[in-house]
């Protein structure tokens, strides 16, 4: 591996953007942005080639990376200080090396760590003037992996599968002032002295804060007595390690997990050999969304507390739950349209929309059951919370069932309907989040009420858009609550005021279903505008609104606090 120039590595064609983005920054290391570096899934399986920029760039990619921790014969261990031309991590303390295996044949076999080895004789060589002739590839101790993230900013991410090696050589040094800012020896008593003092003026990489804190042993210190394993340690996210790390915004806090959330969601549910069965529990999810649900428990638990890959297989579980109640809804709605495309019911049959339905909730229990991440005592928990907020979301339903046939409502009356029907869930998803974060009882319940308020407001805003969004908009006919007869708190307003000309109009339409015209549903949406009910709902909206901000600020703050809040803004957001 000796003699690898920068030239001579796989590559991967960065992009315009990418041109952009690294426009004004170090000429050498911009150059390393184009390396084939090796995108892998959460289980370390090869993907494919991409290149450095785009594994690290915004929501970024999982990738196979190294860490060597190199130790004297005297037992101290070297650690280097990355240079501030590095675009990622600069000017941090890290362990002697870390970097990433290339997209090549030799740097990808895995027989005895090989391919790794081989990579981290290359860096050592060009980040430390370490001659491979020193470091020779059968003195490398594999150890472990670890998977991990650490967001540095809006722009710059880390997402490995971290192979660890450990060689216990005398080495020659020639750092590279491009890649190396200093290098020093440390004990053990030393570098437990660096990791306690958490020193501002002397960061420690997120990385190598696992690497000591969770994972290296006193073994690793002691030649010839390092054990490997083949386990993958799940360190979730650990961007708070980072002292000056800058929280993402929602789109791409969500974006980092929802492609890992989808992966288990669809491993979920095609699971069963009844390709008919199979697609009818897919339908909803191939039509699309946002996932909220299902990154909630994540983003929670990025905010109070720990995150491991448990949460991941949790909220895919709430998400297929959510689904399933969309698949029923349907059904008892007779609603044709659900995110552009026909409901399941009618893309399928009646019979086979019922038995997805059922099949989903029954899958996301087992999907919690096998969860990677969740400690066999979690369970009862988890089924507990799980189990009540189906209960609630099913009594909601029932309320607003029942509720279309009467012809009073109280706002109270309301108000526990969609607390059942949709706030169940979202409070769901964040007490579940920072219970399974490891977050103080205090904070779980701040959550909860976080959630509830969340969830008050989505709704308030569902039914606001429902009236004042178009059809293309929604993804099914606008005004169809008000067709159905459905007791929003909008139409609950508008019929406790006096007799008028625009409560006559309201009346005209409500609960006609498909007798009513467009114009007459638009009249109908007019009546709600001029009795006030719509502004009514709105200011009720956002005292939900200022109750979910207010338990954000009870939190001890955090870069991860912001995306939290840009979710709570974005209920208003949807129709202001």
């Amino acid at each position: 591996m000796s003699g690898y120039a920068i030239g001579d590595v796989p590559t991967v064609k960065v992009t315009t953007e990418a041109s952009t983005v690294l426009e004004g920054t170090d000429a050498t290391q911009e150059v390393l942005m184009s390396e084939a570096v090796v995108q892998v899934n959460e289980q370390d399986q090869v993907i494919g080639p991409i290149s450095k920029f785009d594994a690290h760039y915004k929501e970024g990619k999982f990738h196979r990376a190294f860490s060597v921790l190199l130790f004297d014969k005297s037992g101290r261990l070297l650690l280097q200080k990355r240079a501030s031309h590095k675009i990622t991590f600069p000017n941090v303390w890290a362990n002697s090396c870390c970097s990433h295996p290339l997209h090549s044949e030799e740097e990808m076999e895995l027989k005895d760590a090989l391919g790794v080895k081989r990579a981290a004789i290359r860096k050592l060589e060009q980040e430390l003037g370490i001659h491979p002739s020193q470091v020779p590839v059968d003195s490398f101790d594999f150890v472990t992996r670890m998977r991990y993230q650490s967001r540095q900013d809006e722009e710059w991410i880390e997402r490995e599968v971290d192979h660890c090696l450990v060689i216990h050589a005398d080495v020659e040094l020639k750092p590279n002032p491009n890649e190396v800012d200093a290098v020093k020896w440390v004990s053990k008593a030393e570098l437990e002295d660096m990791l306690i003092a958490n020193d501002p003026e002397n960061v420690i990489a997120p990385w190598f804060r696992c690497i000591t804190t969770r994972v290296m042993t006193d073994d690793w210190w002691r030649p010839g007595c390092t054990k490997s394993d083949d386990i993958i340690h799940d360190m979730g996210d650990v961007s708070h390690m980072l002292p000056t790390a800058i929280g993402a915004d929602l789109a791409i806090s969500m974006s980092e997990i929802k492609y890992l959330v989808e992966s288990r969601i669809e491993r979920a549910l095609t699971h069963t050999k009844l390709d008919r069965l199979s697609g009818a529990m897919m339908h909803l999810i191939e039509g699309g969304g946002k996932r909220l649900r299902a990154t909630l428990p994540w983003l929670v638990a990025k905010a109070v507390g720990d995150t491991h890959s448990g949460l991941l297989d949790v909220g895919a579980a709430i998400e297929i739950i959510h689904n399933f109640t969309l698949v029923h809804d349907d059904i008892m709605d007779d609603d044709d349209v659900r995110r552009g495309r026909p409901a399941v019911h009618k893309a399928y049959d009646l019979p086979t929309a019922i038995n997805a339905g059922d099949a989903m909730l029954a899958i996301a229990f087992e999907a919690m059951a096998v969860a990677e991440g969740l400690e066999p005592e979690l369970l009862p928990f988890l089924v507990k919370r799980i189990g009540r907020m189906v209960r609630m979301c099913s009594e909601g339903q029932q309320q607003d069932i029942e509720f279309e046939s009467r012809d009073l409502v109280s706002e109270e009356e309301y108000i526990e309907m969609i607390h059942g029907k949709t706030a169940a869930m979202f409070l769901t998803c964040a007490e579940v989040g920072a219970h399974l974060a490891g977050a103080d009882q205090d904070v779980v319940e701040c959550m909860h009420d976080w959630g509830l308020a969340l969830g008050l407001c989505f709704q308030l805003m569902d039914d606001l858009i429902d009236v004042l969004s178009d059809s293309d908009t929604l993804g099914k006919p606008c005004g169809s609550d008000v067709a159905q007869g459905k007791r929003t708190l909008m139409v609950i307003h508008a019929l406790r005021q006096p007799p008028s000309q625009s409560k006559d109009d309201l009346l005209s339409v409500l609960g006609k279903g498909e007798d009513v015209t467009t114009e007459q549903v638009e009249r109908g949406h007019q009546a709600l505008h001029d009795l006030g009910s719509i502004d009514y709902a709105k200011a009720k909206a956002e005292s939900y609104h200022r109750k979910a901000h207010d338990c954000l600020d009870r939190l001890e703050q955090n870069p991860a606090i912001r995306a939290l809040r840009e979710l709570t803004d974005y209920q208003l957001k949807r129709i202001y």
